[in-house]
């Protein structure tokens, strides 16, 4: 429960920078790098969001342990919609979050109190995939050949018209 002070800080202390620094760099240039920051992170989200979705999608289709994408991708939303929220303190947690070793770093925190139980596929039972009945790789089935000539007429889309 020690977060529950820190949100409720959170405002405290934003608004103690917004008088500060607003009072050193004027009113317009407060707002400017506030609209900034949250286009900047806006846009970060969507970039990155993406490309952190297909370099997960990636692991695990190389059957690779998928934590280290999923940690930076989410590390680099958490940027982002730190960007988002108007305020010094949060831009600055954003922008250092963006940072590859202060990404690491937080990892490494983070890796040390949760504890990973396991990490691994296996082929499904009872419907005819599992690798294990007759062999590795082996699906047993039956199939016929269609005539090209015989289906039916296909959209685009590969689906069928009606």
């Amino acid at each position: 429960m020690w977060f529950v002070p820190g949100i409720l800080a959170l405002p405290l202390i934003e608004i103690a920078l917004f008088v500060v620094i607003g009072s050193r760099i004027g009113l317009w240039a407060t707002l400017g790098w506030v609209v900034l920051t949250a286009v900047a992170g806006w846009l970060l989200i969507r970039a990155q969001g993406l490309r952190a979705l297909n370099e997960l999608r990636q692991a695990t289709e190389e059957l690779r342990d998928p934590t280290g994408p999923l940690a930076n991708g989410a590390m680099t939303v958490l940027a982002g919609m730190l960007l988002i929220l108007p305020g010094f303190f949060t831009d600055a947690c954003g922008i250092l979050l963006l940072l590859p070793p202060v990404r690491a770093l937080v990892r490494r925190m983070i890796g040390k109190r949760v504890q990973v139980q396991g990490f691994g596929y296996r082929a499904a039972r009872g419907n005819g995939f599992d690798s294990r009945a007759e062999g590795p790789g082996v699906i047993d089935g039956d199939f016929h050949e269609i005539e090209p000539d015989s289906l039916p007429p296909r959209g685009p889309s590969g689906w069928t018209r009606h």
